[in-house]
């Protein structure tokens, strides 16, 4: 049943996009009826993903980077329908489980809330299967735009992030963790996945050698992130804390897979990083 539009939750999804084609037309569908508003945020994608969400409902945005600050969700954040305080981030591959927007109705039920924004779970879905075990990623995806920002990191030289914001978390005034998760299920072949963090190794690597930035970039992760920052033998240890430690192994052959992809993972980032080293020498 479709809920009543004065009933809707008071803010707006914000869908980051860059050819999602495949993906876009169920994260818009899952929320465009329980918000103020869905808008899309799209870097000239040549697939049709800009007509599949304005068919569906969502406003649609163009955006062009200019090589400087602010970069994709901080310029979300200071332009898009801005008399809206509360902005929700979704990827274009995400959609709110029905948990979730019950938590959301709960959360706002009395008026906005206190914090200034809420770290959410994903369930993250890897080579078709969902994973209940293994490495788990929050993020900050909720948040009051007026007490919220992402840091400027000066990582701007660095290559394999482009417009996109880095690994790191908005700084907040405040902020708490919800119970029920953001579904992070990617309909594209595992071969986007590879493609995609051979990218973001590239970004790694390059902190590797630009340690001021790094540790700007630490203070701005989570608990986990932090403390991972400077651990030796990140594969191993990557591969360790998915599989063995926070059982990876009880999601069978997916388990194994993403726990081995997250250590390859790893295991790239430290081998571009010697390379540049040596190609600094």
């Amino acid at each position: 049943m479709t809920p009543d539009p004065a009933t809707r939750l008071p803010l707006v999804v914000v869908i980051p996009t860059r050819n999602e084609a495949e993906n876009i037309a169920r994260t818009v569908s899952s929320v465009i009826d329980h918000v103020q508003a869905v808008v899309v945020v799209d870097s000239h994608s040549t697939d049709g993903t800009r007509q599949i969400a304005a068919g569906l409902g969502a406003e649609v945005v163009e955006y062009t980077w200019d090589g400087r600050y602010p970069k994709k969700k901080q310029w979300c954040l200071d332009h898009v329908r801005p008399e809206i305080p509360w902005l929700l981030f979704l990827d274009g591959d995400e959609t709110p489980s029905p948990e979730l927007l019950e938590e959301l109705r709960a959360v706002f039920a009395d008026g906005p809330p206190s914090v200034a924004a809420f770290d959410i779970p994903l369930g993250y879905w890897f080579a078709g299967r969902r994973l209940r075990h293994g490495h788990t990623i929050v993020k900050r995806a909720l948040m009051d735009r007026t007490r919220c920002r992402f840091p400027q990191v000066g990582d701007l030289d660095a290559p394999g992030m482009g417009e996109q914001e880095g690994h790191y978390q908005p700084v907040a005034e405040s902020a708490a963790r919800l119970r029920s998760p953001i579904e992070h299920e990617d309909l594209d072949p595992v071969r986007t996945w590879f493609e995609r963090h051979n990218r973001y190794s590239d970004w790694e690597a390059w902190l590797e050698l630009n340690p001021r930035v790094k540790e700007e970039i630490r203070q701005v992760k989570t608990r986990q992130g932090r403390i991972f920052h400077k651990a030796p033998l990140k594969p191993l240890l990557s591969f360790a804390y998915a599989y063995v430690y926070r059982r990876g192994f009880l999601d069978g052959r997916a388990g194994l897979d993403y726990a081995l992809a997250m250590s390859f993972y790893r295991w790239q980032i430290g081998v571009k990083a010697r390379e540049r080293r040596g190609g600094s020498r």
